[in-house]
């Protein structure tokens, strides 16, 4: 890919793989389940165009960057550890921090936790909306009963990964040319029964999507073949470990500036409410709904996404 470079960065303990371009002020892109730096592939030439210095890593657990074991070594406390350590690393003392699904849930706690090491933010897909009133697995049991929920389904090791595993050229073309599997309110995963496999009952595509090609599909399936789906999947094994360890997360606003983008088509909007956002974080400059988009936002949509990530940095304080 033109104009991105690829290395390896220490950071906090452990090996993290980035893609990086241009020169310039600092945006941190952070990727999603189950992707990897590879999903910002239009927005690192565009970024570097403007004049910034764009870094997209595979968070620990995917791609290239180094894969702990243990469910513990992927905390949201982990994450961020590991965020700040790749400014420290890249010699940088603050950054604009973009996220989606899983990255987006990173920045936005990276902008309530540490605001002095990131000054703007930008979420996708994920709002922020503080700390849940109880353990997150305990809150989806009282709001989905006996009805099959995704995140529930992926609390235990080893189940999903071997689904997932067992065909992953498969797992991809569906995940992202099919249905993403995630929405609980649609026909497929309410008539579900417990222990259903996750890819059980989607279809998988012949065709794909206009904004998906065959050789990324065929990327993301490599990249996938190396990592596998644990460190992916620990991901969600840490939501009741994350509401523990951060109890500020209660009274946290978020100060900077910052954007909310999200595919009209988005299953996370019919579970994940956007309003309250605007009083956690007061200087949100906007909730944009991006038509004709589905969850994979940034690669469906490129020329809106640059645009509005171009001109919400342009208009940030020098």
């Amino acid at each position: 890919m033109s104009h991105v470079t690829h290395r390896t960065v220490e950071t906090h303990g452990i090996r993290l793989h980035i893609a990086e371009a241009g020169q310039g002020p600092l945006v941190l892109l952070l990727h999603g389940w189950p992707e990897s730096w590879y999903s910002w592939r239009h927005q690192l030439p565009a970024l570097a165009a403007a004049g910034y210095h764009a870094v997209a890593p595979d968070v620990r657990g995917y791609g290239q960057s180094d894969k702990p074991w243990p469910v513990e070594a992927y905390s949201m406390k982990t994450l961020l550890a590991d965020l700040t350590g790749l400014l420290d690393a890249l010699g940088e003392k603050t950054a604009v921090v973009v996220g989606h699904d899983w990255g987006a849930a990173m920045a936005w706690n990276c902008a309530a936790l540490r605001p002095e090491r990131f000054r703007a933010v930008v979420g996708m897909s994920v709002p922020f909306l503080g700390r849940a009133p109880l353990p997150p697995t305990q809150l989806f049991k009282q709001m989905f009963q006996d009805d099959w929920v995704y995140i529930l389904h992926f609390q235990t090791p080893g189940i999903a990964e071997a689904e997932f595993e067992a065909d992953i050229p498969r797992t991809f073309r569906t995940l992202f040319a099919g249905s993403t599997g995630t929405d609980s309110s649609a026909l497929v995963s309410r008539t579900k029964k417990k222990g259903a496999g996750f890819l059980e009952g989607l279809d998988t595509p012949a065709t794909l999507p206009d904004w998906l090609t065959e050789a990324d599909l065929a990327y993301m399936v490599e990249e996938a073949r190396g990592s596998g789906f644990r460190g992916g999947l620990n991901r969600y094994r840490n939501m009741d470990r994350d509401w523990e360890e951060l109890p500020e997360l209660a009274t946290a606003r978020i100060l900077q500036p910052a954007l909310f983008l999200v595919g009209e088509q988005d299953s996370t909007r019919a579970y994940s409410p956007t309003e309250p956002m605007r009083a956690l974080v007061p200087h949100l400059q906007d909730i944009r709904v991006v038509p004709g988009a589905g969850h994979w936002l940034q690669q469906e949509k490129p020329q809106e996404v640059n645009a509005a990530l171009l001109a919400f940095l342009q208009g940030l304080p020098a």
